[in-house]
């Protein structure tokens, strides 16, 4: 079995699945169920100055179905914790005489001085947790308040606030972005210009779910009016990864730890997250939806992956794919592949010719000597992928890489490398240090 412990920022960790900050971390309650789950750690739900704040008595969340109405994407306009500090820091010192080998990470967000994180981050960190969470990203309700995402989209405000919690604990600090930027690497840099020991991320993103057909409001409502909120799960999940994996092979903030966040369900997602960079995941969405429970299958998952791929702990895993990302115009434009059907798997349902014929190029057949048959043609066929994305059965049509030779296009001769295709220092995919 391989060793699923995980250090991540020097926080020791039995696993590397967290449950983030937010409603399934809101109180000791909830947390003891997680833990006896098996969860391998937790961020407590965002703490904040007393007075603490109100949330809506109504609807908090809405969702976006799939067409068997499972859950794709969620949004929620909850506020951090609306308890007391007293009553979280009680709580949290329990869980920690309880769970002693259980990381508990507190996601803190306070006002823009620094006489507030002066005053409570020693009194946070006499709790007993490991470690801070700076929640810069909350994108609703705090980000009118001068927190939140306000934060988190303002780089120079992202150093200074690291740099007040950095001077106020000797634990580690872990900066939590927002999505909600033009590109991820800024807030990132700030972050470790400002002694941030490690980066979480994505938090929710801007968005409204959709209207009520009856009434033609915003839904859901607070006595007939709405407000955007934060987007999460499984939809959001590629967002993420591609923020992950741009701060993993920025030369900036190569090596820096990333905790995962954005869409985790599955061991699979897990695995998407540790090889592009992060060294563990944090889940909620998923959590909300199914259960603690889900925990078991990410740890059985992960643990038979790592077995049958012959290696021996998580961080063997961590960062294994970004070598193989890289930008666009590296890319070897002389690598071609065509898609072939598999006649005794295809269901003759003809999604792939549809597509292909209205909005690609007209590469695959509907008869053949008069007969419903669906073939590539290959003199056509460009490789662009989209009649594999839309078969309903699973590797019917699949992509094969053309042998050294011809391109029956063009008469180019197909080479896997051309000689012209020089190295980038820049370039992580052909540069073995990069």
């Amino acid at each position: 079995m391989a060793n699923l412990k995980t250090n991540f920022a020097g926080i020791q960790s039995p696993n590397p699945f967290w449950l983030a900050s937010g409603p399934p971390t809101d109180k000791a309650y909830n947390v003891n169920r997680a833990f006896e789950a098996g969860w391998g750690g937790v961020v407590w739900k965002t703490l904040g100055e007393d007075p603490h704040v109100v949330n809506v008595n109504g609807p908090r969340y809405a969702a976006l179905y799939g067409s068997d109405r499972k859950v794709i994407g969620f949004n929620n306009i909850e506020l951090i914790s609306d308890r007391t500090l007293a009553d979280n820091l009680k709580e949290i010192r329990q869980v920690k005489r309880d769970w002693p080998d259980r990381p508990i990470i507190a996601s803190v967000m306070l006002p823009m001085n620094e006489a507030s994180w002066a005053k409570h981050m020693p009194m946070i960190e006499d709790t007993g947790v490991e470690g801070f969470e700076l929640n810069f990203g909350c994108p609703h309700g705090m980000s009118e308040r001068g927190m939140g995402s306000a934060v988190g989209q303002v780089p120079e405000y992202v150093t200074m606030v690291t740099e007040w919690a950095k001077k106020h604990t000797d634990l580690p600090v872990i900066v939590k972005l927002t999505p909600n930027v033009t590109n991820i690497l800024h807030p990132a840099h700030a972050a470790k210009a400002g002694g941030a020991d490690a980066v979480s991320l994505i938090n929710t993103i801007n968005s409204i779910m959709r209207i009520d057909y009856d009434s033609l409001s915003i839904y859901p409502t607070t006595d007939g009016m709405g407000t955007h909120g934060g987007y999460c799960g499984e939809a959001v999940k590629p967002i993420a990864l591609h923020m992950v994996a741009e701060i993993a092979r920025s030369a900036e903030t190569r090596g820096f730890p990333i905790s995962g966040i954005g869409g985790v369900t599955t061991w699979r997602d897990a695995v998407d997250f540790l090889a592009l960079g992060a060294t563990n995941v944090q889940v909620c969405t998923a959590a909300m939806i199914y259960g603690f429970k889900i925990v078991e299958g990410l740890i059985e998952g992960l643990n038979d992956f790592l077995d049958e791929k012959g290696m021996a702990s998580v961080h063997d895993l961590v960062g294994r794919a970004i070598p193989t990302v890289t930008d666009w115009k590296y890319l070897n434009l002389n690598y071609i592949e065509k898609a072939v059907i598999n006649q005794d798997l295809c269901i003759e349902c003809g999604k792939c010719h549809i597509v292909c014929e209205d909005t690609s190029h007209q590469a695959i057949t509907h008869s053949v000597d008069g007969v419903r048959r669906f073939v590539v043609k290959d003199e056509a066929c460009v490789g662009c992928n989209l009649c594999v994305s839309v078969c309903p059965i699973e590797n019917c049509i699949t992509m094969k890489r053309l042998t050294e030779g011809t391109d029956p296009r063009t008469g180019q001769v197909i080479s896997q490398t051309p000689a012209n295709w020089t190295t980038h220092p820049h370039n992580p995919t052909k540069t073995g240090d990069a």
